[in-house]
């Protein structure tokens, strides 16, 4: 039995040959190809590299042009004059185009300019690799034609390429079986047509540019890519790669007279193409819109700049973020959602021109290049189209739908020279609409620049809470009398990949100002609660632990429930809580919180008032409410002895706190002198740097203990 046998060698089976004067880039290369499993030889210099290649055999060189003593034009040429059949990819600084077409008359398959991308040099590799399998996969073919014709006819009819062979003039005087499956012809009916005939009409100049170098008395295999034309109109077009090499025949001269015939493969590629194209599609639009992706409209967006710098106009790019998308997807799933990001853009190519760059940036954002505007009205107007646009209602799987539009301008060059600084500015202009109602435009101006870092950490804090950057850490809680630690506070910390650690002052009102306030309190308690339930498991102390909470989580409905519900996940004992509210939440007199806390009380947990006595107090919520603690502000510890005002302050807030019967924690003690002071004014529980910096918690319990046996070794002296 008879069959084609297919080339299947692995690359482990591909041994490579690399010459250059450069031992890095020798290195650098074997380590690349090697990585792909190639068996690599490294050859320094031309010497050396024809002393490897007549000692051994190589399926490829990958040859450097410019060397001292033998270069690589010298190499070829020998390897010309003794017939050494490796391919050869020329790789070189010299750019010049006689060298290039010396190189590429002598033999070589390809060249590649330095410095040259990883993924170019292996894809040119692979294609030399399949290049030269087919050749010898060719070789055999003609051993096997040379020694039977029946053999011949019987390996070409079952080839699933077509194979032909062409006269001196181009023109088919043989076609297997196998046109008639790709291309609807059959052989009899192409016999005296020429190739050029059946190419697609936008084919047929590097067609006959082709056919006339094979025509060369050249004994080497070329190739193209070409799209051919299928017999039935209509069909859809066919990309082939033509290979063709001068006809050899042991009985009949290669040449006769100066006509040559030659013999050729074409192999059916249209399903390799279509793939890489969807491929290069898919790099640079986004799947969902079909629109530019942002890699795309940067592109774009570099040449447009560089063009409006030299000719001297102006450029305008939009930021577009869609108000109310989230509400929709979320009310009305996902499915509902891309559909209307679909009809979205839809809409939006409607309101652009050709030359401008409509991008889909990422979830509901867009931006717009506008290549060349005359002022900024300009720009305006087609804002103003956009918004008329998105405006009307969408109907979507019997859903009417409506949405808006925030849309941020950035004008070259007077809101920037750079692309980053012209995107960034255009999404502060669009925020600037967001924080002023939405649905409507704004021009980036120099005094939104003042925006920008708070913009700028809102945006990175969203990144921070899905990248766990923010850490908890504690400080100890330190009874003034006894000096053991009895409860520790949980306070945040942001460990900013750029900026470093952040304390909360730079970040709680931005959290606060985006509602990230929310997830980032429950994030704290939640971490808090599993440290000091492990700290318990591990030492068997228990510690109260206190806790911040924002007003804003406080007045949310789902707050004790969901309060609660983070407890039992994490086996912690509410009776070892302490929330601390601040005065102003108190002072609203809003129903929904009193109930609230006397809920959590109920459920035993405790309350404190944070920094006591720097808001506008009350001593009838402190009656009706049930609170348990007071902390005393650090404002009022600094101030004492120094100021008798401060000293006054405090001892009417322990006074009162003890006629309550409430505990008392003192914040910012710092000082021995801080300490004894305080503890004569009856205070029991102290917290500051005295006992150390907030740290993690093991460490903060060390650290305090350490200071209450050092201040024992003192006071015994």
């Amino acid at each position: 039995m008879i069959g084609i046998a297919e080339d299947l060698t692995h690359e482990a089976d591909v041994r490579i040959l690399l010459s250059d004067d450069d031992p890095r880039l020798l290195q650098s290369l074997r380590d690349l190809l090697k990585m792909h499993d190639y068996q690599v030889d490294v050859a320094l210099g031309g010497v050396k590299a024809l002393q490897m290649l007549q000692q051994g055999h190589y399926d490829l060189l990958l040859l450097d042009l410019s060397m001292p003593e033998v270069d690589g034009h010298e190499v070829m040429r020998v390897m010309n004059e003794k017939d050494i059949a490796t391919m050869t990819i020329v790789i070189s600084g010299n750019t010049s185009i006689d060298g290039i077409a010396t190189a590429l008359r002598a033999g070589a398959y390809d060249y590649l300019k330095k410095p040259y991308m990883p993924e170019e040099l292996l894809a040119t590799v692979n294609n030399a690799v399949r290049r030269k399998r087919l050749e010898d996969s060719h070789k055999v073919i003609q051993v096997r034609l040379n020694r039977s014709e029946r053999l011949h006819r019987l390996i070409v009819n079952h080839s699933p390429d077509i194979v032909y062979i062409l006269d001196h003039l181009g023109r088919f005087s043989f076609l297997n079986a196998t046109v008639t499956k790709l291309l609807g012809y059959s052989p009899d009916e192409l016999l005296g047509i020429s190739l050029l005939d059946i190419m697609e009409e936008d084919q047929q100049e590097k067609g006959r540019y082709f056919l006339e170098q094979a025509r060369q008395p050249y004994d080497e295999v070329r190739s193209l890519e070409v799209a051919l034309r299928p017999k039935v109109p209509g069909r859809s077009r066919r990309h082939f790669e033509l290979i063709i090499w001068p006809m050899q025949d042991d009985e009949q001269p290669l040449q006769d007279g100066n006509q040559y015939r030659t013999y050729g493969t074409a192999r059916d590629i249209t399903e390799r193409m279509e793939a890489e194209a969807f491929i290069s599609f898919q790099a640079y639009h986004d799947l969902l819109t079909r629109l530019p992706n942002r890699a795309l409209f940067k592109d774009r967006l570099g040449i447009a700049l560089t063009q409006a710098a030299r000719e001297g106009h102006q450029l305008a790019v939009m930021f577009i973020d869609l108000d109310r998308f989230k509400v929709i997807n979320d009310s009305l799933g996902h499915t509902i959602g891309d559909r209307l990001l679909q009809a979205v853009s839809q809409r939006l190519q409607a309101c652009v021109r050709k030359g401008d760059t409509l991008s889909r940036f990422g979830g509901d954002e867009f931006t717009l290049l506008l290549p060349e505007v005359r002022d900024w009205e300009s720009a305006a107007q087609v804002a103003d189209k956009i918004l008329a646009s998105i405006r009307a209602p969408f109907r979507l799987d019997g859903h009417e739908v409506f949405i808006g539009a925030s849309i941020g301008i950035a004008m070259f060059p007077a809101a920037g020279a750079n692309m980053d600084a012209l995107i960034k500015n255009a999404d502060i202009a669009m925020y600037r609409v967001k924080n002023t109602g939405r649905d409507g435009f704004q021009l980036f101006t120099p005094d939104m620049a003042g925006s920008t870092r708070r913009l700028q950490l809102e945006q990175e804090m969203h990144r921070g809470l899905a990248h766990q950057e923010f850490d908890v850490v504690y400080q100890a809680q330190v009874h003034a009398a006894r000096g053991e630690v009895v409860g520790v506070e949980a306070l945040i910390r942001w460990n900013h990949p750029t900026l470093g650690r952040l304390e909360p002052s730079e970040f709680i009102s931005i959290a606060e100002e985006s509602r990230l306030i929310v997830e980032l309190d429950r994030s704290t308690l939640r971490r808090a609660a599993r440290d000091v339930s492990r700290y318990r498991q591990r030492s068997g102390k228990e510690l109260r632990l206190s806790v911040n909470m924002s007003p804003i989580l406080v007045t949310r409905e789902d707050f004790v429930q969901t309060l609660l519900e983070t407890l039992q996940q994490e086996s912690f004992p509410p009776r070892l809580l302490e929330i601390e509210i601040t005065e102003n939440l108190l002072l609203s007199d809003r129903q929904d919180v009193i109930d609230k806390l006397h809920r959590l009380s109920e459920a035993g947990i405790r309350i404190a008032i944070d920094d006591f006595g720097t808001g506008y107090s009350s001593l009838s919520y402190l009656q009706k409410l049930p609170i348990n603690t007071l902390k005393i502000d650090r404002s009022f510890t600094h101030r004492l002895k120094s100021c008798e005002e401060g000293s006054c302050i405090v001892n009417a807030i322990i006074a009162m706190a003890l006629g309550l019967k409430m505990d008392i924690v003192v914040e910012g003690v710092e000082t021995e002198s801080q300490l004894d002071y305080l503890k004569t004014l009856g205070c029991t529980v102290m917290q500051g740097f005295l006992y150390g910096e907030p740290d993690a918690l093991e460490a903060a319990c060390n650290r305090a203990q350490e200071v209450r046996n050092w201040a024992a070794s003192v006071s015994g002296l």
